[in-house]
Parts: C-alpha cells; sequence; structure tokens
C-alpha cells in the first residue's frame, strides 16, 4: 500500500461526498486528527480501520483502490522526464507524459545524419515552430526549401506540406513546439 496515494484518494473520495475531515471523522469514530494525518500520507491506516473509514462515506475497497486520480500538475521537467515518442534515427523527446487536454506540445527533437521524416510531406492542422539548437536540418514547407543551422528557426501553419531532413555529418537538434498537440 505504501506506493499507493491512500491520502490523496481519502481526500478526494472525502471531498467528492461532500464531508469535511471533521464530519467523516464523527461519523467514523476517530479522531480529526487521524483524517488529517491519513489524508497527508503521514500514518498508514490498517485495511480496518481504512474499511471503517469508507463505510463513513460510503465507498467500498475495491472501488476505492480501482479509482482513477487525476494526476497532480506537473510545472518542471528534467531531461530523464522527457517521454519518448518516436522511434529509429528521429527523437522525439515530449515534455509531459500524455497530451490529452493539452493544447500545447513541445519536442526536444534529434535527427541523425541523413535522417528524414519521409517522402510524402507532413500535413495535419494546427500551427509548429522549431528552433534548431545544433546541426543542419532541412525545412520544406509547401514546396519552399531552407537549410537551417543553430540559431535559425522556422514557423508555419500545419495545413501546408511539410518535411524534415538532417543534413551534414552531426545530428541536428531542435526544440520544437506545435498547438494543438499533433502527436
Amino acid at each position: 500500500m505504501d506506493d499507493l496515494d491512500i491520502g490523496g484518494r481519502l481526500k478526494q473520495v472525502r471531498e467528492r461526498a461532500g464531508l469535511s475531515q471533521r464530519a467523516l471523522a464523527k461519523r467514523a469514530g476517530i479522531t480529526n486528527s487521524t483524517v488529517s494525518l491519513i489524508e497527508a500520507n503521514s500514518t498508514n491506516p490498517s485495511v480496518g480501520a481504512l474499511k471503517r473509514i469508507l463505510e463513513a462515506i460510503p465507498i467500498g475497497l475495491a472501488e476505492f483502490f480501482a479509482l482513477e486520480l487525476p494526476e497532480k500538475p506537473t510545472f518542471f521537467y528534467r531531461a530523464c522526464d522527457l517521454v519518448e515518442i518516436g522511434k529509429g534515427p528521429i527523437s522525439y523527446r515530449q515534455v509531459g507524459r500524455t497530451m490529452a487536454g493539452k493544447r500545447l506540445q513541445m519536442l526536444w527533437e534529434c535527427y541523425q545524419p541523413g535522417s528524414d521524416t519521409g517522402r510524402i510531406p507532413l500535413t495535419h492542422e494546427g500551427e509548429e515552430c522549431g528552433l534548431v539548437i545544433a546541426g543542419q536540418l532541412e525545412v520544406t514547407v509547401d514546396g519552399a526549401r531552407q537549410v537551417l543551422s543553430a540559431g535559425d528557426a522556422y514557423a508555419f501553419e500545419s495545413l501546408r506540406p511539410h518535411r524534415f531532413r538532417c543534413i551534414g555529418d552531426v545530428p541536428a537538434r531542435v526544440v520544437s513546439a506545435c498547438t494543438p498537440a499533433s502527436f
């Protein structure tokens, strides 16, 4: 039970039921401080104590542990937290685990020498932009082609056919953003 956020789960079901900590404690026959300590994950209740608390809400143990808790907001990401969503010679490391409900997607991209997004240009709803950090990236948008180097950037409506290709002997690294999230 240590891996589960029992305190967060209890707080969520208590608030859904419209109960204060004091009201839940009174119904369950325990002290208000006990509910507070459990919700802060400062103490773990026994299974029997948790069952008694949940009966006061009322909710069963199975339903309690099956709850999908909303993800806690994350504001900062270490390099190791970026999620790889690409494969092969092009790496797309996404900021954030999921794009569900998000309007903006940001990526750390790495194109190995000679890699290419494909001979058939990409098209999708939205807008995208990027800043080349290292290497050289050939960007083709709506038939216009440009080789971009470190410090150069691109921005366009994504419905325009576009393609990316790494030229040169070193990987091309790009920080990009698109809206809405399209990967």
